[in-house]
């Protein structure tokens, strides 16, 4: 309410000030301005033209009235035309320049009439100035005296490529008039469209006079086909039937798609009545945005009034063609008033030199200023009606276009389309400032769709009338996969199942919708394939079948002509070989259960749990001393006999036991492992393949099997096999014979073929083959459909389904879990153990005996830690002192301990000082020369003996 308020003091203020403006526009009369004609072509009889006519009378009289200093003023000399009459429109426009000598002609206002319109213009330098001419084959003429005062169709058409898109739509059926407007936007939009991966698979055209008759029929065929999309452009007169006719069939019900282009949209108020709009509920429409503006609104309100003064009982509504009407008046005004003054009122035409016989397109003369006042205009810029107005290269630069949805009575604006942003839903500045580029359909509001749907249709269904689609199956030998029966009572080939059919079965029930089919063989007549698989797959691609099924792999060349689905099995070409029994007979086999690093690892360990030991052991226990060949046999033999658990040597230190147990347990397991794999080698059967690379074949030249019609060909000659080295085989009975005769006898040597089959060869024949390295790429089995098919990405979809709900599973069980090998000999794993099966076991024995090791020297350094502090000798003098007290008994451990009270009575000092005072007496008793026991190597105590003795002897040894 407020608006309208406003709106009308602002239409009041305006009045009042063109009619202040009227006495200095009379002042401006008794001056004599220069009247400068101009000519208007338009059809006066139509509710259009009458809008455009006003539209400009008005913008006249705006202008004059804001500058009425102006020393010129256009002269408007109507012509009436008519769109369906192009003579007509000629005639008039011949008639404006050779008799009213019109410096501009403004019009005409269909594409059709405008053709010849810009030859005058063109031979009389006179611009031809149109706001409703909006084919883009107008341009191609490059005339620089047709100026273009409305936006070119094909501006739309990137509106178009992004709306269609959001919605995952991928086939449109355009459908458009005959003629040059309807024919102008085609290219444009197709290359749009396919910039988009969008695809034209059929066009229907429609003469502009078509009847009744002839649009059911067309749009009957739209009913046949796949495609829901139609995207609607030509006049509303047109269009409304076509509607009309739509909703008669069916066709705006649920799953179907129209877009009007701005063709329509545009004039969208001329076709509202209640019957129309009823027949195009659901309808999305493409229309030139207008930013409403006071100034705008204002205007709207004087047009309304001054129209039904002019135009009493003419319903109109004003549409952005009137607002162009009224920026194109305002520009030519400005321009003429720049060129007159600039060329000091110098106007008229050039006479031609034709004679008195001629006629009028002979006599037809040269505009002084013609070619001036299509540089002004070019230089023209400012803010009109309809925005801002700036022509380049002769033409109205395109702008936002906004996305409607007719819905009720009228239409809603759901979104916008900007060259910057895309699609939006506002144009709200703070919200698309940093926005990329947006194809998407959350960017749009909410949609009503025909059969009032909320939901977006998919944009193609599987015609109900239509009929059932033929599928192509080819004929393969491993009937598993594919089970194709000949008939030969009949010569007929039938499909009968397999793997590959009832993985289609259930992704056909996976489908959100029913299709029907028909499974066809390709076979020929004697039940043999009737080509290969690229013959198949170019049978699909050439429009002679809807699809093919069965076990087909994906290939990069068979993808440029047809379209694949998902993969339903695994990938990957593999190389089968008969394996052979290669059982150890030598008498070195019992070698081979451990590798050579798990041997070695395993002695070194030996030798240092005895070190770890001895070293433990030595000074406590009477088994570890004596002559050092005897300690070192002692040492080993422990060690070694832990591996049979046949050592009798006691073991008393706890750090020592600590340490055996863990060896004890690492062994134990070893000397079992070696059991068990020795026990293998000796006893099973050991299975080898009798090739293991690719290149023992080519240098020996063997021979390789390959299935028939299979790729696998392609990769084996690129692997430099020579076509006398190759054989085919089609079943897995005709692979084994092949086998068995071997290359001498015509056999092979090796075959190759993708995993599935060589899975269900190798369940048959478990015991005598084995699959082997090399694995080339593949892409697995999937059906095939016509490019751009949209069934292909359905039918992706549902195997998706089909998979994560577990029933391609549970199909593979059905047909291959049955023939699971049960002989389980042809594993070709080697069995002998490696260090890397026991390399913890060998870190944890490491660990404990380094950890026991550790806190023995720790307690021995600590134990006799005087001599390291008190002593004055070098750092080696002491270290050979701490060597030699090791290598004498323990008398303080209780293995030497005769009586325990009689020994605490003789000597009250503590253990440890006691044996302190005895090593180092004795060491510098060895410094004397003094021999020491030869059985044992110790001395006994004397008491007499100082401390400071000890040290001079540590100090000063001989």
């Amino acid at each position: 309410m407020k608006m309208i308020k406003n709106i009308y003091i602002i239409s009041l203020c305006y009045s009042l000030c063109v009619f202040s403006s009227t006495f200095v526009a009379v002042a401006a009369q008794n001056n004599n301005p220069v009247n400068v004609g101009v000519g208007v072509v338009l059809d006066s009889s139509s509710g259009f033209g009458k809008m455009g006519l006003s539209c400009i009378n008005m913008s006249l009289t705006d202008f004059y009235a804001s500058h009425p200093n102006y020393t010129t003023r256009l002269l408007l000399h109507q012509k009436n035309s008519s769109p369906a009459d192009v003579i007509l429109t000629a005639a008039a426009a011949l008639d404006l320049i050779n008799n009213d000598q019109v410096q501009a002609i403004i019009g005409p206002e269909s594409s059709m009439q405008a053709n010849f319109l810009i030859s005058l213009g063109d031979k009389a330098q006179v611009p031809i100035i149109s706001f409703s001419a909006t084919s883009p084959s107008l341009t191609s003429i490059n005339s620089p005296y047709f100026i273009r005062a409305a936006q070119n169709d094909s501006s739309q058409v990137k509106a178009l490529s992004a709306l269609i898109p959001a919605f995952g739509w991928r086939q449109v059926v355009p459908i458009y008039v005959d003629n040059e407007f309807g024919e102008g936007v085609i290219p444009y939009l197709s290359d749009a469209l396919q910039q988009v991966d969008v695809r034209i698979p059929y066009r229907t055209v429609l003469p502009s006079k078509a009847s009744d008759e002839h649009i059911e029929a067309e749009l009957l065929k739209l009913v046949a086909m796949q495609t829901r999309v139609f995207i609607v452009h030509m006049l509303p007169e047109l269009g409304s039937r076509v509607f009309e006719k739509a909703k008669k069939l069916g066709m705006m019900e649920e799953g179907y798609v129209w877009i009007m282009t701005d063709g329509m949209s545009n004039l969208f108020s001329y076709i509202s009545s209640a019957s129309v709009t009823e027949n195009m509920q659901g309808v999305l429409g493409v229309k030139t945005y207008v930013r409403s503006t006071n100034e705008l609104e204002g205007f709207r309100v004087r047009w309304k009034r001054k129209f039904q003064e002019d135009n009493p009982g003419v319903d109109v509504d004003l549409g952005v063609f009137g607002f162009w009407a009224y920026d194109v008046a305002t520009a030519l005004a400005t321009a003429v008033e720049e060129v007159v003054r600039s060329s000091n009122g110098s106007l008229g035409f050039q006479k031609s030199n034709s004679s008195g016989n001629s006629n009028d397109l002979e006599r037809i003369g040269v505009s002084i200023i013609g070619s001036l006042l299509v540089e002004a205009l070019s230089r023209t810029n400012f803010q009109g009606l309809s925005g801002p107005f700036s022509l380049k290269n002769g033409q109205l630069q395109s702008s936002t276009f906004q996305i409607v949805n007719v819905f009720g009575s009228g239409e809603k604006v759901i979104g916008y389309w900007t060259p910057e942003n895309g699609l939006v839903r506002s144009l709200n500045s703070k919200i698309i400032m940093n926005r990329s580029y947006s194809t998407s359909n959350t960017s749009l509001g909410s949609i009503i769709w025909p059969g009032d749907s909320i939901y977006a249709p998919k944009g193609w269904q599987i015609p109900t009338s239509g009929k059932k689609l033929k599928i192509l199956v080819p004929v393969c030998g491993f009937k598993e996969f594919v089970n194709v029966t000949f008939d030969p009572n009949t010569n007929t080939s039938n499909v009968m199942g397999g793997y590959c059919i009832e993985v289609f079965k259930a992704v056909k029930e996976a489908l959100p919708y029913d299709i029907e089919y028909d499974l066809v063989a390709f076979a020929k007549p004697n039940g043999s394939m009737a080509g290969n698989y690229n013959d198949l797959a170019n049978e699909v691609s050439l429009g002679n079948y809807d699809a093919a099924v069965g076990d087909i792999t994906i290939r990069e060349n068979r993808s440029l002509y047809i379209d694949f689905t998902l993969p339903f099995t695994e990938s990957g070409v593999s190389m089968i070989v008969p394996i052979k029994d290669n059982k150890n007979k030598n008498a070195w086999v019992f070698l081979k259960p451990l590798t050579w690093d798990l041997w070695v690892t395993s002695g070194c360990f030996f030798i240092f749990i005895g070190f770890v030991v001895w070293v433990l052991e030595h000074r406590i226990n009477e088994d570890f001393r004596g002559p050092p060949p005897h300690q070192i046999g002692t040492s080993l033999w422990f060690s070694f006999s832990t591996m049979v658990f046949a050592h009798r040597e006691r073991v008393v230190s706890n750090l020592a036991r600590f340490v055996v147990i863990i060896w004890c347990f690492v062994v134990l397991i070893l000397t079992q492992s070696y059991t068990a794999s020795l026990t293998s080698l000796l006893t099973v059967q050991q299975l080898q393949p009798t090739v293991t690379d690719v290149n023992w074949l080519l240098k020996n030249r063997e021979n390789v099997g390959y299935q028939s019609g299979s790729f696998v060909f392609g990769i084996l000659k690129q692997l430099g096999f020579q076509d006398e080295n190759l054989r085919t085989f089609d079943t897995a009975e005709q692979l084994n014979e092949l086998f068995r005769t071997g290359t001498a006898n015509n056999g092979i040597a090796a075959a190759f073929d993708e995993i599935p089959y060589m899975k269900v060869f190798l369940a048959t024949y478990c015991s005598k083959y084995t699959m082997v390295e090399p694995t080339f790429k593949a892409d697995g089995f999937a059906f095939i459909f016509p490019k751009h098919s949209p069934l292909a990405r359905d039918v992706s979809r549902a195997i998706l389904h089909v998979n994560e709900g577990g029933e391609m599973q549970k199909i593979e069980d059905r047909w291959f879990k049955r023939k699971e090998c049960q002989d389980t000999t042809n594993n070709v794993s080697s069995n002998s153990l490696s260090l890397q099966s026991f390399w913890g076991l060998f870190l944890i024995a490491g660990v404990a005996s380094s950890l026991a090791l550790t806190i023995f020297v720790a307690m021995f350094l600590y134990e006799h830690r005087h001599i390291r502090l008190d002593s004055e000798s070098s750092f080696w003098g002491k270290v050979l002192v701490m060597l030699r007290i090791y290598d004498k008994k323990d008398l303080s451990s209780h293995t030497f301990k005769k009586s325990g009270m009689e020994f605490h009575h003789n000597y009250p000092q503590s253990p440890s000082s006691f044996s302190n005072h005895t090593e180092a007496h004795n060491v510098f008793a060895d410094q004397q020369t003094i021999p020491p026991s030869p059985e044992h190597g110790d001395l006994s105590p004397t008491n007499d003996q100082s401390t400071r003795e000890i040290e001079l002897a540590i100090e000063h040894p001989n």
